[in-house]
């Protein structure tokens, strides 16, 4: 009989079955006077039973604004200890937390707000190039009809926001102990933007139940404990910060370490040094740049053992340099998705060498996994087809998008990935490719007809196409080809120039081409694969 590519994980450890809330109050009894929370940049060290009592002061603060169970309420803002802050409060009172990208730029934090109907949101006043206090001004009430109130972080004040030390309030124990009991495991608590092929952004609906799990998971596999620091330095506004992160931590009792607001190898570095991290996460790129640095040698990493690296394929070499270089022997690799909260497959700090260099191991406990035909047959192993998931960990869905949520999630509760897989006889997984024509740079999922729509706005251009090309760096680059319209004199300055400060920094097109044509086939359909062929011997020979 042929042996399919099916797997189930191991169900001898129950899940968990308590809100986000719960958990902290739980951390807070049992590892009290330990470590929680260490935010370098802004000088702060809690301890669990410190944290606990902050996040019961902006709960409190919170529902004194009438923040109730379900609003939506936003934060856009980088890495620090008020995002944390922010991420247990809402779980405390039950509203949903709306995590926003630092890198969105006005039209895609109005498309955001709006879509899942945000009524409240906690930003910083600028990160980096972006001035987020005068971008939310730009777009007004008019704009954002739903948004009651905004606070804004930071000691200096401005007009239109509450400050974040407003948000602090006395905290009402009863009032709290009494919204507690209103909440269940399976409520949403928690909303991440994904793109899809066709455009614009679409919001994961995760609950208490999908993402603290995921996180007990996690840290479980890695052999994380409340003796262990792991060092964060991916960004909190997607899964692998906020849930392998700071999910992982709550539930393990480690301490979550941030080197800075957003990631430098540099201040990672710095962080392991001077923290003791025992774990250091990242994406490939992250590692690989770690490893660039010329005083590598010099900072004294022995106290890390264990880390993931997930959110691209890694090379093996990479994978090799950091169980070398940086003392990582137990370091894992993870697959997943935000609307999977999101590993389903992670190999373990013990699986042989090869496993944990070339697959992105095996599935997590209480979750399936299967690798399915065109026809949805489950293929036979070592045959590659699309990496299909179930379990406690798949969303409750797309926020007010059941026609795409019926398109990702079947009848039978599968989540169907987009990605092509194969699985061998012992249940290692392996991402051949994907489906759908997505660009992962630098751990950052970029879908191209969301570029090509906002290139098309463009007065000048009558057609694009974009897609991915490899990049040593990032392991992909976007790049665009793009037909002018007839008499217009169309450059890559003009289309920059068009992209900057309009959509995120990361889905702007690092190499861009003027063509006449694309790549078609007979029927006329635009051949990406051989465009990108294309233009990659075109990298090669101008190197």
């Amino acid at each position: 009989m042929t042996q399919l590519s099916y797997a189930k994980g191991a169900n001898d450890e129950p899940l968990l079955e308590k809100t986000i809330g719960q958990a902290l109050r739980d951390a807070a009894r049992q590892w009290g006077e330990d470590l929680a929370l260490v935010s370098r940049h802004q000088g702060i060290r809690w301890t669990w039973a410190e944290l606990d009592a902050e996040v019961d002061r902006i709960a409190t603060g919170l529902l004194d604004r009438g923040v109730v169970k379900g609003d939506r309420v936003g934060i856009w803002a980088p890495n620090c200890a008020e995002w944390t802050l922010l991420q247990f409060a809402t779980a405390r009172i039950g509203a949903v937390l709306v995590t926003i990208n630092p890198a969105y730029r006005t039209s895609e934090v109005e498309y955001a707000l709006n879509k899942v109907g945000c009524t409240f949101l906690v930003s910083a006043a600028s990160f980096k190039s972006s001035n987020y206090v005068v971008m939310l001004r730009e777009l007004g009430a008019d704009k954002l009809p739903m948004l009651r109130g905004m606070v804004v972080l930071g000691s200096q004040l401005h007009e239109g926001f509450e400050p974040w030390d407003a948000l602090r309030a006395e905290p009402d124990m009863e009032r709290l102990e009494a919204v507690a009991e209103t909440l269940h495991q399976n409520d949403a608590i928690n909303i991440q933007f994904t793109s899809g092929t066709t455009g614009f952004p679409k919001g994961a609906t995760l609950t208490h139940r999908n993402i603290l799990n995921n996180g007990h998971f996690t840290a479980r596999t890695i052999k994380i404990g409340h003796k262990d620091r792991i060092c964060i330095p991916v960004p909190l506004y997607h899964c692998f910060g906020m849930v392998l992160g700071n999910l992982a931590s709550l539930t393990s009792g480690a301490a979550m370490v941030y080197p800075g607001e957003a990631y430098d190898p540099r201040l990672a570095l710095e962080a392991v040094q001077a923290e003791g991290c025992t774990a250091l996460y990242g994406v490939p790129t992250m590692f690989i740049t770690i490893l660039a640095q010329p005083d590598l040698d010099d900072y004294d990493v022995s106290t890390l053992r264990t880390g993931i690296m997930a959110g691209s394929p890694c090379p093996v070499s990479t994978m090799r340099q950091v169980m070398d270089r940086l003392n990582m022997t137990q370091v894992t690799i993870g697959y997943g998705m935000t609307e999977t909260s999101p590993l389903t497959t992670q190999t373990a700090t013990d699986d042989p060498i090869e496993e944990r260099v070339g697959t992105v191991g095996r599935v997590h406990p209480h979750a399936e996994a299967k690798i399915v035909g065109p026809d949805g047959e489950t293929m036979p192993i070592g045959a590659q087809g699309e990496y299909c998931s179930r379990g406690y960990a798949v969303m409750l869905g797309y926020w007010d998008d059941p026609a795409k949520t019926a398109e990702a999630i079947d009848a039978e509760g599968w989540m169907h990935s987009g990605d092509l897989a194969t699985m061998d006889a012992n249940g290692y997984v392996r991402i051949t490719g994907r489906i759908k024509d997505m660009i992962i740079r630098g751990g950052e999922n970029i879908y191209p007809r969301e570029i090509e729509e906002f290139l098309l706005t463009h007065p000048a251009i009558q057609d694009a196409q974009v897609f991915g090309v490899s990049d040593e760096k990032f392991g992909e680059e976007v790049c665009a080809w793009i037909i002018a319209r007839a008499g217009e004199a169309l450059t890559a300055e003009d289309v920059l120039s068009h992209c900057k400060g309009r959509i995120a920094h990361y889905k702007i097109p690092r190499h861009i081409r003027i063509v006449e044509a694309f790549a078609m086939t007979v029927t006329g359909k635009a051949q990406k694969f051989e465009m990108r062929r294309i233009m990659e011997a075109e990298l090669v020979s101008e190197a």
